[in-house]
Order: structure tokens, then C-alpha cells, then sequence
């Protein structure tokens, strides 16, 4: 099996599974509870958030335990336009963001805020000047993704941050940092709240935070009891949370030298596939090698990841969760529907070899060689 499809979800990692069956085992007790076992349990838990909150050079108590980016990602938005609504109701977000992130503001729009969407360059990054037009005194919040899901852009949170504060310094600032964390450094002082999963990050799945500065307030979208999490409340999954722990710190660990390899790898498939009729590479120079997208402008996405998938070699059409959909993020960039139609997305990974690649990019020659004679393409 070759398996390059990294960005939808990782395999957990045997170390990651091994302390999530170790706590299963030996910490059963409730972290709300105060008997001894509840304390034990309390201990640890109150360990694996300091260190992630370490790893990110945050404060334990802006950790903010959620299933995964996807509820994170609500909890923001939504949080953040209910705890601000009389501020104002004008939101911002970008054309390159995760799909869950539309659904969410068509769920706001719905209820009375306004969503405005700032334009991008051709090369994907955030145009700035439109950016700063579109702030205003009534913005309460911005939603900007560090990393996009499908081209792998990388946005300049820092100098996006530093506009959007000159314009209003109340509006709040939002990241999906999903597909950055484990591939990139991240700071999370660029913005206010981050979002992250960890079955992207050799985690397992069902588990992820919100990063939320202490210095906003955000209304809690679930009641319940709970004194560990005000906004998500309820029992602790520790076991989650003490893997989600150690799956962050292998994660963020020799970050350049994992880049470095994975980019020769990313040079070697564009290198090759560059080279066949009607295949178009969708990468800028602010893409990060760990994603790569192509379209194969006369075959069909979905023929092509199948006949891939026959041979045991596993990609996708675009982001997991809008498989089979035109690409927004193709559109965004490059502003061709037949192309955003026909993509491709190859993920890599610091796991994934040299001969894994090659082997996957004789089979894609077989393929594409296979259906395009089918269409009389050759």
C-alpha cells in the first residue's frame, strides 16, 4: 500500500497509541472528581495540557479540549459572534479556508452577521490592501487558515495580524492552523484563537483544542458540568488528551529537517508530472511541499483516484470533507472552473520514502497511460 493522503488524516503513531492505551489502563478515574483516582487523573491531565500549552508558548488555561478542528472551528465563529454581536456583525474570512468554515458562516449569515470575503493574489496569499478596506468599526472578527487544505498556501499571519489591528484593534483573530501544525512553525501570538485536530498530526482521531487568548471572551456553545472546561464541559477524555500531548511534541520536533526531505519528494513528483499532456500543477511559491495539487484536464478526478486506488496507492480529489466537489481554492488562485474541476491532492508526509514515491509514480504512468488511451487521448 502506498498511502499519500497525509492532509485528510494520519495513521495513529505507535508511540501516540501507546500512552493512549496506557492511560486507558491506568487512569480511570474521573479528572472531575475528588476522590484519589479523580486526582490522579486531574494530575495527569493538568501535565499534558501544560505541555502542550509549552510546546506553543501559551498559557495551559487558553487550551480548550474539542473533538477536533471542525468543533474548534465552530466554537470560534460562533462563540466569538455571540459573545461580540453588540460590537458588531460584519465577520471576515478568506477564500482559501476549510469548508467547514462556509458552512459556519452560512449558519451566521442566517442569523443576522455579515460575511465578507477578502480577495487573494495569484499566488494565493491574502491580498492586504483589500484586507484593510474591508475592516471596519463594526468587524468583530477575522478567519484566516495558516496553511490552505488543497494548493498547501501558507498565509503571513503576523503581517495579516498587524493590519487588521491597525484598522480595529477589537476585532478578533481566528486561524485554522489544521494543516500547519506538525509542518510548519506556528505561532500563536499572531492570532487570538487556532484551531487544530489531531488525527492530522499522528494523533488519533476525536480530539483536537481551540487555542483562546485569555485576554477575549467567547460564549460556550455546550452547557453542562464540569469544572475542567468551562466552554466544552463534561468528563475529560484523557486518554485523548494525553496522546493529543504527545502527538504535539513528536509532531513540532526537528520540523526543518522533516521540510527538507519532504520537498525532495514534492520536487520529484512535480518534476515527472509536469512532463505529461494536459496535467497542470497547482502550486505558488508560498505552498508548502507537504501538499501538492494537480488537475488532469482530461480525465476525471474520481476515475483517476480509483483507478489509483485498485493499486493500492491512495490520494484524493481535493479536501476530505468536500471529495467530489469543484475546488474553491483552484478557483480562488487561478480563477478556471475546468481546472478546479479536474484536481488532484497528493500529500506527503515525513514518513512517507523515496520508494514509496517512485513506485507511486510508475503506477500513475500506467494509469494515465491506461486512461488515456480509453479516451483516445494519446
Amino acid at each position: 500500500m502506498i498511502y499519500l493522503d497525509y492532509s485528510a488524516t494520519t495513521p495513529i503513531s505507535y508511540d501516540v497509541l501507546d500512552t493512549y492505551n496506557k492511560v486507558s489502563k491506568e487512569f480511570i478515574g474521573n479528572a472531575n472528581s475528588l476522590h484519589s483516582l479523580g486526582l490522579k487523573s486531574a494530575n495527569l491531565l493538568e501535565s499534558a495540557t501544560k505541555q502542550i500549552a509549552d510546546i506553543f508558548g501559551v498559557n495551559a488555561s487558553e487550551i480548550i479540549y474539542t473533538s477536533g478542528a471542525t468543533e474548534a472551528n465552530n466554537m470560534a465563529l460562533i462563540g466569538t459572534a455571540l459573545a461580540n454581536h453588540k460590537k458588531g456583525k460584519h465577520i471576515i474570512v478568506s477564500k482559501l479556508e476549510h469548508p467547514s468554515i462556509y458552512v459556519i458562516c452560512d449558519y451566521l449569515k442566517s442569523i443576522g452577521f455579515e460575511i465578507s470575503y477578502v480577495k487573494n493574489d495569484n499566488e494565493g496569499l491574502i491580498d492586504f490592501d483589500d484586507l484593510k478596506k474591508l475592516v471596519r468599526n463594526d468587524t468583530i472578527l477575522v478567519s484566516i487558515c495558516a496553511v490552505n487544505s488543497e494548493l498547501g498556501i501558507r498565509q503571513p499571519l503576523k503581517m495579516i495580524r498587524q493590519i487588521i489591528k491597525k484598522e480595529n484593534m477589537g476585532t478578533i483573530i481566528h486561524s485554522d492552523m489544521t494543516q500547519a501544525i506538525g509542518k510548519i512553525p506556528v505561532n500563536f501570538h499572531d492570532v487570538d484563537l487556532a484551531s487544530m485536530s489531531a488525527h492530522k498530526i499522528f494523533g488519533p482521531k476525536g480530539i483536537g483544542f481551540l487555542y483562546k487568548s485569555s485576554m477575549i471572551k467567547i460564549n460556550p456553545l455546550i452547557y453542562g458540568s464540569g469544572k475542567t472546561n468551562e466552554l466544552n464541559p463534561g468528563t475529560p477524555p484523557l486518554p485523548l488528551i494525553a496522546s493529543l500531548s504527545k502527538a504535539c511534541r513528536l509532531a513540532t520536533e526537528e520540523l526543518e529537517k522533516k521540510e527538507r526531505f519532504i520537498t525532495l519528494l514534492n520536487d520529484k513528483i512535480v518534476n515527472t508530472v509536469s512532463k505529461y499532456p494536459n496535467i497542470l500543477i497547482n502550486k505558488t511559491k508560498y505552498s508548502i511541499p507537504q501538499i501538492l495539487n494537480i488537475s488532469l484536464m482530461k480525465i476525471q478526478p474520481e476515475t483517476f483516484l480509483h483507478a489509483l486506488e485498485k493499486k493500492e496507492v491512495y490520494v484524493s480529489t481535493n479536501t476530505a470533507c468536500s471529495s467530489g466537489e469543484v475546488s474553491n481554492s483552484v478557483i480562488a488562485v487561478y480563477n478556471d472552473i475546468p481546472r478546479a474541476k479536474h484536481t488532484i491532492r497528493i500529500s506527503l508526509s515525513s514518513v512517507t520514502t523515496t520508494d514509496e514515491v517512485n513506485k507511486f509514480l510508475t503506477i500513475f504512468n500506467e494509469v494515465y497511460n491506461s486512461l488515456s488511451e480509453l479516451k483516445g487521448e494519446k
